[in-house]
């Protein structure tokens, strides 16, 4: 599909390619700010972003809805691991079970941002930018935020500076450098022919990582090493209490359950590494796990899914209230799904970030409501979702 293309190439300009160096050399780069420049506060906030369109039905089955097994036919997931009498997740996501178990995970189900169509880009941008419209703002929330915290300081480990942050400068960004063997212009040209086979795709992304790209032996620089960089330094005495992390190839038209395989497993060891990174500061810490958009409810004829609407979020974090589902569950009937197709939108991610930045970031609600984001004032917030 000319979309899929289009998004590989988008892909190719956000991500660069990967690299040979981990934390340690992160940790001078980015200046220092005092418990006392925050206003005395200490907590955290890394928003992991999966561009693509996360398929939550298949993250977080619902394994109990009594239309789901006919929407997902042979695409169902057989053995998720059961968290409540209605959903569980998929057997990828180990470590994160463990993480509800203890109390730590919160799933959010039936979320997206208020921009409510499938096109990928407008989606991202409606996402990053807080606004209902992909033109609703040239900067982003994040970097908004920033500039309304007393010291709030900002990092992204990605290629670029995603527009999330834009507009602070109080953000920095910082992506390992390619190694010299590597022609990245070359891998650009290369990734799109691959990206359509997704066991092609799968193997070009082996052999990228492969050209010198490795860490310690341990494998490219990818999803769970970015969200380990994030959360060391942030995690360090007077980090940066924003983070942002990205990662692509969500986007699962066809063959999805191997791809999702591989991918939630990628996710699982980020948010394991997340923890580990984070250390003393987890306790305090919040990881959002967001995507643009959901996908069909139904699966295609190529064992994939298309663009929908409703999708999901994961909270996670010693600082949340988890081992539940929250969230609006608007369910999986025919009369139940918007157009006929797609999961049902029934929270705003706008209300979870707004939540999260008074409640937990303690950003003033007049600052979240003027300029955070703005035209929000009427979306109710997240509820009990933050531990005592």
């Amino acid at each position: 599909m000319a979309h899929d293309q289009t998004l590989s190439a988008l892909d190719r300009q956000r991500r660069g390619l990967l690299a040979a160096f981990g934390a340690s050399a992160l940790l001078t780069l980015f200046p220092r700010v005092t418990a006392a420049a925050a206003g005395g506060r200490d907590t955290r906030l890394l928003l992991v972003l999966l561009r693509g369109g996360l398929d939550g039905l298949h993250l977080l089955p619902a394994y109990a809805e009594p239309a789901y097994a006919g929407l997902r036919r042979d695409g169902a997931v057989a053995e998720p691991i059961r968290i409540d009498g209605l959903f569980g997740l998929h057997p990828a996501m180990q470590q994160s079970a463990a993480m509800y178990r203890a109390g730590q995970l919160l799933p959010l189900v039936a979320v997206a941002p208020p921009y409510r169509q499938r096109s990928h880009f407008d989606a991202q941008d409606c996402l990053e930018n807080g606004t209902a419209t992909p033109n609703g703002a040239r900067d982003g929330w994040l970097g908004r935020c920033a500039r309304a915290m007393p010291g709030g300081q900002a990092l992204a480990v990605a290629a670029v500076m995603p527009l999330a942050l834009r507009g602070s400068d109080r953000a920095s960004n910082w992506w390992p450098p390619l190694p010299r063997p590597v022609d990245p212009q070359l891998l650009q040209q290369l990734q799109p022919l691959y990206a359509a086979d997704p066991r092609l795709s799968e193997t070009f992304q082996r052999s990228a990582g492969s050209a010198g790209m490795q860490r310690d032996g341990k494998g490219a620089f990818a999803l769970p090493e970015a969200m380990r960089v994030a959360a060391q330094r942030m995690g360090a005495a007077d980090g940066p209490r924003i983070g942002f992390v990205e990662d692509s190839g969500w986007d699962s038209h066809r063959n999805q359950a191997p791809q999702l395989q591989r991918k939630l497993a990628e996710l699982d060891q980020g948010l394991a590494a997340a923890r580990e990174g984070f250390g003393a500061a987890w306790p305090r810490t919040v990881v959002a796990v967001v995507t643009e958009f959901g996908r069909t409810a139904a699966l295609n004829g190529t064992d994939g899914t298309d663009h929908g609407t409703g999708g999901m979020a994961l909270l996670c974090g010693g600082a949340v209230r988890g081992g539940r589902i929250g969230g609006d569950w608007p369910g999986l009937a025919p009369s139940q799904l918007n157009e006929g197709r797609d999961l049902r939108a029934t929270t705003d991610l706008r209300a979870v970030f707004k939540s999260v930045l008074v409640e937990h970031l303690g950003v003033a609600d007049a600052a979240v409501e003027r300029s955070v984001f703005p035209d929000s004032r009427g979306l109710p917030p997240l509820r009990d979702w933050r531990r005592a």
